[in-house]
């Protein structure tokens, strides 16, 4: 195909597709650019958020869980399995409840998307080493 063919195959194109669209029937709308339209990523945004608290309550309740027997009891949901099912059920229901707020208060606005993903990063970060024995031991001044 030759540059020429492309360009009348495209205008073809989009030609049928003006052709199909109803709102575009008896008037024409100036084109809007990516960068001009605001785009309500509040909902994404709060998913992100969420995700990174659940994983900081996980390690924050397992580390709560180790240093106290008496949190050791309160998360022990089922003998078997010990604190770790209360630990990681107590981090899902924290999980869903700080989706479900911030979806609330996000709903249908736009944020600072490379913040949320930042801070969630670093909420990932934390839970991941508070549950790393090492640095469990080292806060609890085992």
């Amino acid at each position: 195909m030759n540059p020429t063919e492309t360009r009348e195959s495209a205008q073809r194109t989009a030609d049928q597709g003006s052709r199909l669209d109803p709102s575009s029937r008896g008037h024409t709308q100036p084109a809007r650019g990516v960068a001009t339209e605001s785009v309500d990523n509040g909902p994404a945004a709060a998913a992100i958020l969420a995700a990174g608290i659940g994983c900081f309550a996980v390690g924050l309740f397992a580390l709560a869980g180790d240093a106290s027997k008496a949190i050791a009891h309160f998360f022990t949901f089922y003998k078997p399995t010990g604190p770790l099912s209360g630990v990681t059920t107590s981090a899902i229901v924290v999980w869903l409840l700080s989706w479900f707020v911030l979806s609330r208060q996000w709903g249908k606005t736009s944020v600072t998307l490379g913040r949320v993903i930042f801070v969630s990063f670093v909420l990932l970060a934390l839970g991941v080493l508070l549950t790393f024995p090492p640095v469990m031991d080292l806060l609890q001044g085992k």
